[in-house]
């Protein structure tokens, strides 16, 4: 085991890139996530959190109808974050969330540290104001192995309509580059926006 943590160490790397180019991010990501031994380093990260870092990680987590993501790193100074994502049994699945055809508020790393997931990307129409997603073409479809690694640029479109039980992943994020994501389901050609719960405070009062 290193003496230094494998999150302190990726951590220092992208401190000293660019993280406006985010293709620097995801070359230093990539070069990290292949090592065999990255699992068992997280493992060991997870089994020797103190009680005050546990309760901030708890803190900072969140379920979703498809997975409970959970925040490892989030210090204000960073323009990124880290997480781990642990997808719910298939059965308990509520349709809309990693299963529609979404994009995100941010870029983007991810490895796949066990398990495999269905993977396909889209490409979108959208209105004129850039609002609504009018259709959806997929470009691509595959099943991501264990090990796996990828990037996803916030403007572009996915989904992951499988995984299967016990599927874990690692994500690097980087901070919101956009207020608000979209999503489309093929079956209704519904287009909804999403606005997180923290950019909606500032009109809360005016809402009363």
């Amino acid at each position: 085991m290193r003496t230094r943590s494998a999150l302190a160490e990726l951590a220092g790397e992208l401190r000293s890139v660019d993280s406006a180019d985010w293709s620097a991010v995801s070359g230093r990501f990539t070069e990290w996530a292949c090592r065999d031994e990255l699992r068992d380093e997280l493992r060991h990260h997870l089994r020797t959190l103190s009680g005050e870092v546990a309760t901030a990680v708890i803190s900072r987590s969140r379920e979703t109808t498809t997975h409970f993501a959970w925040c490892l790193l989030n210090q204000p100074g960073d323009k990124f974050s880290f997480w781990l994502h642990e997808y719910k049994p298939q059965r308990d699945w509520r349709i809309g969330y990693a299963d529609s055809i979404h994009n995100h508020r941010y870029h983007f790393c991810t490895t796949i540290l066990r398990g495999c997931y269905v993977h396909e990307r889209f490409d979108a129409e959208m209105d004129a104001n850039g609002l609504v997603i009018k259709s959806a073409t997929m470009v691509h479809s595959g099943v991501c192995e264990t090990g796996a690694a990828g990037t996803m640029l916030s403007e572009q479109f996915h989904r992951i309509p499988k995984a299967a039980d016990g599927t874990m992943t690692f994500l690097v994020k980087s901070r919101p580059v956009r207020g608000w994501s979209l999503s489309f389901d093929p079956a209704t050609s519904v287009s909804r926006r999403h606005v997180p719960v923290e950019e909606r405070l500032g009109h809360l009062a005016d809402r009363l």
